[in-house]
């Protein structure tokens, strides 16, 4: 085929993955640099690519994959066929996102040939034997599709206006200006097995501001909101006032402003996490159960992070709830994430 007028990506359905796939879009971007390039994404991840200047435009999508919500489908489909794309490079594994790209009448649709979709493809890669990091699985698919794979570099751009007003809204809530931030974002979608203990977040959080005068500041969506009582609940009563929850309070371009001011991040294995590191935040990363050679950060050039497990039998268990005592994350004690953090807040330029 000739070179597309018109490139529409179908990104991943969770913040974490939509940063990894950062790197193939930007392949594709390479690729097809006259192409007018467009991300069609679902609401929860959309905001991430306005941080992305390579898109030149993104379309929300309101459907969820379930057969019965007809009207959100036939929406989506109107949203994407009125791009006229040539070409659409589906980075979901699902049927839906297939059926989608194909009755929006896009001529060229390739992806993973997974999910009994071969045959609404015109192109379908077989998904690779053996396991590798997520940002490498996309640039495997777009590799095997002709499109040379750059750096897995997943930057991110904050444009200054976001910074400031992030910088507005921590002031609203009682930061003043000079004490050095740290944010923690202690939830996860995946289920409780990811969240590290929130006495043990806590005491970090009193150590900080005590001995580092730090403001630190709790990140997370409104579904995090009840890990993040405990872990406030658990900063000792001295250091309670330099503590600011901005749980549920911030979109996703806020959240990366927060992170651009800050001069680190400590989060468990999220989107918050792989959010971090795009934007170059210093970061400890803390895994349980899950697999840390397949979702560790992918951290932008000049980027740093330090990723802490804590070696038992069972891990990575790959649970969403652990059926025992959690040995994963409460073998991560505080003083190892406060020591991790000294260093890289030392070595701070």
């Amino acid at each position: 085929m000739s070179d597309p007028a018109c490139v529409v990506v179908l990104a991943p359905n969770w913040l974490g993955d939509a940063v990894m796939a950062l790197p193939a879009i930007g392949d594709v971007r390479r690729r097809f640099p006259a192409a007018r390039l467009v991300v069609a994404a679902r609401r929860a991840v959309a905001e991430v690519f306005e941080l992305v200047p390579s898109v030149d435009a993104r379309v929300t999508l309101e459907w969820n994959g379930r057969w019965w919500q007809r009207r959100a489908f036939a929406a989506d489909v109107s949203r994407v066929r009125q791009l006229g794309a040539d070409l659409a490079l589906l980075l979901p594994n699902s049927f839906a996102a297939a059926w989608l790209a194909r009755r929006a009448a896009i001529p060229e649709r390739w992806g993973y040939g997974s999910d009994m979709r071969g045959s609404l493809l015109s192109r379908a890669v077989s998904r690779p034997v053996h396991g590798m990091h997520q940002g490498a699985y996309y640039q495997y698919l777009t590799r095997e599709l002709g499109i040379e794979s750059g750096p897995l570099d997943p930057a991110v751009t904050v444009p200054a206006d976001t910074s400031a007003a992030a910088r507005e809204q921590l002031v609203a809530h009682g930061w003043d200006g000079a004490r050095s931030l740290v944010v923690f974002a202690s939830g996860a979608a995946y289920g409780n097995a990811k969240r590290w203990i929130p006495s043990s977040a806590g005491r970090v959080v009193t150590d900080l501001v005590r001995q580092r005068q730090a403001t630190c500041v709790m990140v997370g969506s409104a579904g995090d909101t009840a890990t993040v009582r405990e872990v406030v609940r658990s900063v000792d009563a001295d250091a309670a006032s330099h503590v600011i929850n901005l749980t549920g309070e911030t979109t996703i371009p806020m959240l990366a402003g927060v992170l651009s001011v800050a001069s680190a991040c400590v989060a468990n294995d999220s989107g918050a996490m792989h959010l971090a590191a795009a934007v170059g935040t210093p970061l400890v990363a803390l895994f349980g159960p899950t697999r840390e050679d397949e979702t560790a950060p992918l951290t932008r050039p000049g980027g740093r992070a330090e990723v802490l497990t804590h070696a038992v039998p069972c891990r990575p268990c790959m649970l969403r709830e652990c059926p025992i005592d959690h040995p994963c994350m409460t073998g991560i004690t505080p003083e190892r994430v406060y020591g991790t953090l000294e260093s890289l807040l030392s070595s701070t330029p």
